[in-house]
């Protein structure tokens, strides 16, 4: 999880000096700090929860394969079991994993001056 969350500190680092002149369009035309700070959250909490989600089914795979080897084995009572509930609560904690490894990039993104992020190329 520590390292997901440094990945996609990273991650949004990058997209924020890569989208420096956007996020200077965006505050020259209006856009508050809380807007450019609430888009670029939610941007990195949704690349949690698409780790998330590549992680469960990558899981859920392995899980079936392992299972399946020791029933071919004669070790029949390995079962796998996947609870709704417990997939939606980890997807939950990717999402605030992700938001929370975004916090400083957003933070950075939205303190910008409009005129110094137009400058910059």
């Amino acid at each position: 999880l520590i390292v997901g969350g440094i990945g996609i500190m990273n991650t949004m680092y990058t997209s924020v000096l890569e989208r420096t002149r956007e996020i200077g369009i965006m505050k020259s035309i209006g856009a508050k700090n809380s807007d450019i700070l609430t888009l670029f959250l939610i941007e990195s909490g949704i690349l949690g929860l698409v780790g998330g989600g590549i992680g469960i089914i990558l899981g859920i795979g392995f899980s079936k394969l392992v299972e399946a080897a020791a029933k071919a084995g004669g070790y029949g009572m390995i079962q796998v079991s996947f609870p709704l509930p417990l997939i939606i609560g980890t997807l939950m904690f990717s999402f605030v994993v992700g938001a929370l490894s975004g916090i400083l990039p957003a933070r950075q993104a939205s303190k910008l001056q409009p005129v110094d992020a137009l400058r910059y190329e």
